[in-house]
């Protein structure tokens, strides 16, 4: 990834006629998908091209689609029109993004993976934007995930280290919290082995 314009690198990954990572969903979020609140409200956090939250929003939940980059909405908005659903697009940068109090049924993070110091902001404000009883998904890579090379960001800082995130996100009861080896296959952008973080926890 480009650390000196991240909204650049991403907006002309997206701008090409192929979907990057394709158009399924990830595997992780598919086999968790009910673990929301019934019909609730989700904001999907760096959703890129739109295949997690149109693959929610064909689930009843009312989905919001953040990301900096607008080609990515764009490409979101003529999945969910493919797909006969709707996805609320919402243009903005996690760095300076304001976290609406018990906004969310539940926030999803599926490899939007951001440098620490954004990390930590979005992790403290999870347990304010979510409702009470709200849950947070995520899956990332861990550090090993340079060995494979089948996807993910070049850069350790960016990779996210599990005890790391158990401590970040110490204002939430961990429901699953797991580091896997797994076989990823979405796109051309996650390809083969891969370590990865998974992550379901609840605000009480």
């Amino acid at each position: 990834m480009s650390q000196s314009d991240p909204r650049q690198f991403w907006d002309e990954r997206f701008s090409q006629s192929e979907y990057y990572y394709g158009k399924l969903p990830n595997d992780f979020l598919k086999e968790q998908a009910r673990v929301f609140p019934p019909k609730g409200r989700l904001l999907s956090l760096g959703e890129g091209e739109g295949r997690n939250a149109v693959f929610m929003a064909q689930q009843g939940y009312a989905m919001t689609a953040l990301d900096s980059a607008p080609a990515g909405l764009d490409k979101t908005q003529q999945l969910a029109k493919e797909k006969n659903v709707e996805v609320e697009p919402l243009l903005a940068h996690l760095k300076y993004y304001e976290f609406e109090p018990e906004a969310w049924d539940g926030v999803i993070n599926i490899f939007c993976h951001l440098p620490a110091p954004v990390r930590r902001k979005v992790h403290e404000n999870l347990a304010h934007t979510l409702k009470k009883g709200g849950i947070f998904l995520m899956e990332a890579y861990t550090p090993e995930q340079l060995e494979y090379g089948t996807g993910g960001p070049k850069n350790i800082d960016l990779l996210y280290d599990p005890e790391t995130i158990r401590q970040e996100l110490s204002g939430l009861e961990l429901l699953h919290f797991e580091k896997v080896e797994r076989n990823i296959v979405e796109g051309v952008g996650h390809d083969g082995p891969s370590s990865v973080l998974q992550v379901i926890a609840r605000k009480n």
